[in-house]
């Protein structure tokens, strides 16, 4: 598929993974709505998508545990950009690992709503636009926590087995409307993700964001016959 002009949006976008993946996209020529908490970051890499070659860039403020703001967000998108091709799901926080009784009750409700229920809640938004148009795609930045059980990750895991769920149904349910439904599970990445919960973890011995982007934009060229829609990615 030719990505230029392809109306994006990408979660949690202004940092980490999603950050790299809208530069990719955005020197794909893309039209770029850019979800995140953080009004500041969200402008820089509005700017810098803008730099790399965006046809259009927007940075919009989006928090995955408000259902009211994701409505908003997706809602504006398609005003916007006259529609909506492609949904990337990429935004997730981590709890510091441990057993589940150590994990305070606001930690285990947070991250259950961004991980989980914000990603279905944009997903069922944003599906009549993406099914309004014959290349509609919903890729999933999942985790190699959605494919294996590790300890201390008790609440984080079962997000991640859901997301995993959750498309493989997605991929089911949406085959007759012509949207294609994929699934990134990655092993760890060089992000901050795991400082903000603060977890001192050894990120350099982990995989790049950019060349995990550069794989999320491989896959979303594909031509529909060449779909991948199971993308397992280890160091």
């Amino acid at each position: 598929m030719d990505l230029t002009n392809k109306r994006v949006i990408v979660t949690g976008g202004s940092d980490g993974i999603g950050r790299h993946i809208c530069l990719k996209l955005a020197a794909a020529g893309t039209q770029l709505a850019i979800l995140g908490r953080d009004t500041d970051r969200l402008r820089r890499v509005e700017s810098e998508c803008t730099s790399a070659g965006a046809k259009h860039a927007i940075g919009i403020e989006c928090d995955l545990q408000d259902h009211d703001a994701i409505l908003a967000a997706v809602e504006k998108v398609t005003e916007t950009f006259g529609g909506l091709d492609i949904l990337i799901n990429n935004a997730g926080i981590w709890h510091k690992t441990g057993p589940l009784d150590t994990i305070p009750s606001e930690t285990l409700q947070a991250t259950v709503q961004t991980n989980l229920t914000g990603l279905m809640q944009i997903t069922q938004a944003a599906l009549p636009a993406l099914r309004d148009n014959d290349e509609g795609i919903v890729l999933n930045i999942v985790s190699k926590s959605g494919v294996v059980a590790q300890a201390g990750q008790s609440v984080y895991t079962a997000t991640k087995f859901g997301v995993r769920g959750f498309t493989e149904v997605l991929k089911a349910d949406e085959e007759t409307t012509g949207v294609r439904v994929g699934g990134v599970y990655q092993s760890g990445t060089n992000t901050d993700m795991f400082a903000k919960a603060g977890e001192d973890v050894p990120n350099h011995i982990f995989t790049e964001p950019d060349d995990l982007a550069d794989v999320v934009v491989f896959v979303l060229s594909r031509p529909p016959k060449l779909w991948i829609h199971d993308i397992r990615i280890e160091l």
